[in-house]
């Protein structure tokens, strides 16, 4: 969240991650349909006028979002692509800290909004799937110092695209069973980790 509260003017910056932050919080009040630039400026404390200088539309708040999570996962990536030993015990050292995020009760319901919205919108549709591709890519360039020589490519972009699938299941499973143990999910995710790279 950004400190606006002081004297001084926000840089351009800062004024986008305000109304970015005010955005997010909306559309996980109101969804994305009711997230209108009004509500969105009220909660940013702006004028509708003042959005528009920063966004032109929601889908461009959508694409601003996307590209910050996209930002973090590089920066994760490169973090366990620098720690010393074999991947998977890089990976397997941060398995505590992805399960916590993935059950963190502000980010799922801005991931499913933005997924729903991306079934009924084209725009957004293209927005999601070229970070998922970009994502896909991140991972698969990382899991293959993790490679074993007799998978073929198939085997392993199933490999990779199974480990997604597991952490995007735990966005969606943190909605429905909230109260899940993440320790005893994270040691069994751990096991799973190791038989799909080990």
């Amino acid at each position: 969240m950004v400190d606006v509260s002081s004297n001084a003017k926000p840089t351009p910056e800062a004024r986008r991650q305000q109304i970015l932050d005010a955005a997010c919080d909306v559309v996980r009040q109101a969804g994305f349909h009711g997230a209108s630039m009004a509500e969105i400026a009220k909660a940013a404390g702006l004028s509708v006028g003042q959005i528009y200088r920063y966004f032109e539309n929601k889908e461009a708040m959508v694409a601003a979002i996307v590209a910050q999570d996209l930002a973090e996962m590089r920066e994760k990536f490169a973090e366990l692509e620098s720690r010393p030993g074999t991947l998977l015990d890089a990976m397997l050292d941060h398995i505590d800290d992805a399960v916590c995020k993935c059950y963190d009760p502000r980010r799922a319901p801005l991931v499913l909004e933005v997924m729903a919205e991306a079934s009924r919108n084209p725009k957004v549709a293209a927005i999601v799937r070229a970070a998922d591709d970009q994502e896909r890519a991140l991972a698969s360039q990382m899991l293959e110092r993790s490679r074993k020589p007799e998978w073929s490519d198939e085997e392993f972009a199933a490999r990779t695209e199974l480990i997604g699938a597991m952490f995007d299941g735990l966005v969606i499973r943190s909605v429905n069973h909230p109260e899940q143990d993440r320790k005893a999910m994270a040691q069994v995710m751990k096991s799973v980790l190791t038989c799909l790279l080990g």
